[in-house]
């Protein structure tokens, strides 16, 4: 072949004879050693003109198969097909230890108005570092990036993505997943154990090092049955470079985090969760990512992902850039991104992050600080229409999936249908209430009679959502104090008392249940991402009576079911006494759909004994099913002797009957009634 150019253009012509598909060409090198290589342009794109189209439009919903790095066989050879969305670079080349990190050697092929470029490189396999050197339209030089769509990343700080083929894995969990699809969450008990998995648990005698996903496997599941939950939720394990982050600043939105081990060790995570009747939801964020220059912002010299304005595309609150959700290739990478959990790690939910942040345009902005929609209001337009459309394809392709929204405003329809002109989301964090009942708590107990309404007030909005109640990370971190700490008595086995009450309060109020790790068992400092929980305090009793109070708590509501299937419903809930703010006690019942199964809820949140009268639908025996004072959570042990009798003509509260009450101090006790 003849060179044209002394940086190594060459050019030969084949005459009289048909040049076959995965010819080779036999080169000589400066050195004088000879090798053979194939021609990576003679084999033909990867992606057909309809696959484009459909990307060009944000319509594939498996997109995650397509873009990336894919280990194939074209025309009988093997190698690797590399596809990356690049619409405004002048060259898009991929580089690794294979080429010397030379972005000369393998320039990949535009294909068209699509703005992807594709090339096909024979001879690579699994295990291949890489990344894409981009020539952009005004940079004199090019840049690297690492690939969008990569399923492994090396280990952070290093940020090379990694050629790998999700293993063929032996998934157990057909009849979970089966079951899964046939069941309406809406009317199950759903009680959640949120946790950060670096620093769940950790191996002190090898320098404090997080266990691994396989190690978790071993650990959580037994655990989180024999606390009575019914899913766990990871913040996010979406690949990311900052531990400080916990994982909500995402660059890799395919890729598990190879902190805790490969994707294949992920799935056996998830599998083995699912062999203890355990759900896996984890935290998604697409409302937003970092502006680390290896990932997303400015990828093809160009704000593609994000906005280019920045009273639209930056986050100020969090230094992040906001995605642009009206462009259809980002829509589509997005929602591929939600798909691909739970197609290729059978996942049974997703938490959206910051859903508040993608509905108003002035979110955390001043005045000035924002751009109006095309009606001149503050809605995000674009961001809803996704959140609808991804909504509404996760539940089209999954069904039974569980989709939470963290969102604290007023918004109206989180929670609703999106054929009814609603988001789509199953359920909402009630962040109103949370912080609601947590200043009552904070609260002296002898100033609380001022703050009765912090206790009520919630009943006016409980059923305008589907809610989950929730003690978030949030809660325990940046000086808010633990859980524990945030009770005002100066002991600890007081605070451990009036904890106790407080959760069994949450556990009976209407609404699904979310606890953050190391809540359970009352940790005494706030959360720390480096370093374990708290474990060794289970040798007390104050912790360890306040674990087995969330322990019965969850298998009571479990065991209740049918109550769950009205706690989303005015009609399963009434209240008895609400109007006691003087001495700061409620009484409220929860009721089956037929009447047939009733909890009577008293709480007493001042730490003075009373003797109380209530009135009851229903004479005969009501059982003490729990009560927070008991013995074996650390409590005195006063109490109603299991249970008390309605009688009937004797009632009370405007019921027929009525039932006489033995309220320790700073309780919460449940009596339980089924004919």
């Amino acid at each position: 072949m003849e060179r044209l150019h002394g940086d190594g253009f060459f050019e030969g012509f084949a005459v009289g004879r048909e040049v076959p598909q995965s010819y080779r060409l036999r080169v000589t090198g400066n050195d004088g050693v000879v090798r053979e290589i194939y021609d990576a342009y003679a084999f033909p794109p990867s992606l057909n003109e309809g696959e484009l189209r459909l990307f060009g439009e944000g319509r594939d919903p498996l997109l995650y198969e397509k873009l990336g790095a894919r280990v194939t066989v074209l025309s009988g050879v093997p190698g690797v097909v590399f596809a990356v969305w690049a619409p405004n670079a002048r060259r898009v080349s991929v580089v690794g230890d294979f080429n010397r990190w030379d972005g000369r050697y393998q320039m990949m092929r535009n294909l068209g108005a699509s703005g992807v470029w594709e090339l096909f490189i024979p001879g690579l396999g699994e295990g291949v570092l890489y990344k894409y050197e981009i020539l952009g339209v005004a940079a004199p030089v090019p840049f690297l990036k690492s690939d969008p769509f990569a399923v492994c990343f090396e280990s952070p700080p290093h940020n090379a993505a990694i050629v790998r083929s999700l293993p063929r894995f032996p998934w157990r969990d057909a009849a979970w997943v089966e079951a899964r699809a046939t069941t309406d969450w809406g009317g199950a008990p759903v009680s959640i154990y949120e946790m950060h998995l670096g620093s769940w648990r950790r191996v002190a005698e090898e320098g404090g090092r997080p266990l691994s996903y396989r190690e978790i496997a071993a650990q959580l599941p037994p655990y989180l049955r024999e606390m009575g939950f019914t899913h766990v939720e990871f913040l996010p394990l979406s690949e990311h470079p900052f531990d400080g982050s916990w994982g909500y600043q995402v660059t890799g939105f395919f890729a598990p985090t190879r902190r805790f081990g490969d994707a294949e060790d992920f799935m056996f995570l998830v599998d083995a969760l699912h062999a203890a009747g355990i759900g896996v939801i984890v935290d998604w964020v697409p409302a937003h990512f970092p502006r680390d220059a290896f990932a997303l912002p400015a990828f093809d010299g160009t704000c593609l992902y994000e906005h280019a304005d920045p009273r639209q595309g930056a986050h100020q609150e969090w230094g992040t850039l906001v995605f642009n959700h009206g462009r259809n290739e980002v829509r589509n990478f997005l929602a591929a991104s939600a798909l691909a959990w739970f197609d290729r790690f059978h996942v049974d939910g997703l938490r959206v992050d910051a859903v508040a942040s993608m509905l108003y345009l002035d979110y955390s902005r001043k005045e000035g600080e924002w751009v109006p929609n095309k009606w001149g209001g503050r809605e995000n337009l674009e961001s809803i229409a996704f959140l609808r459309y991804t909504n509404s394809l996760v539940h089209q392709r999954f069904p039974g999936a569980i989709l939470i929204a963290e969102e604290s405003t007023s918004f109206a329809g989180v929670t609703r249908p999106v054929e009814e002109g609603g988001l789509g989301f199953d359920l909402k964090w009630n962040m109103g209430w949370m912080h609601d009942s947590l200043a009552y708590f904070r609260n002296d107990p002898l100033l609380r009679k001022y703050h009765h309404d912090k206790l009520t007030f919630g009943m006016l909005y409980q059923y305008s959502e589907k809610f989950v109640q929730v003690f978030s990370h949030d809660e325990v971190v940046h000086g808010k104090a633990s859980m524990l700490n945030k009770m005002p008595q100066p002991g600890i086995a007081e605070r451990a008392r009036n904890l106790r009450a407080f959760y069994a309060f949450m556990w009976a109020w209407p609404g699904k249940k979310t606890l953050f790790m190391g809540c359970e068992f009352g940790q005494y400092s706030e959360w720390n991402h480096a370093q374990s929980l708290d474990w060794h305090l289970l040798q007390y009793i104050d912790h360890e009576g306040i674990r087995r109070v969330v322990r019965d708590l969850n298998k009571l509501y479990c065991a209740d079911a049918a109550l769950a299937a009205t706690e989303q419903h005015p009609a399963g809930f009434e209240w008895v006494d609400v109007n006691d703010a003087a001495e700061s006690v409620l009484a409220f019942l929860r009721c089956s759909a037929d009447a047939s199964l009733c909890w009577l809820v008293v709480c007493n949140f001042t730490p003075v004994e009373r003797t109380r009268r209530f009135g009851v639908p229903h004479e005969g025996e009501w059982r003490e099913v729990l009560n927070t004072d008991a013995l074996e959570y650390g409590g005195s042990g006063n109490g109603n002797l299991g249970g008390v009798i309605a009688h009937a003509r004797c009632g009370s509260h405007g019921r027929p009957h009525s039932v006489q009450i033995r309220l320790p101090g700073m309780s919460t006790i449940i009596f339980r009634h089924q004919r």
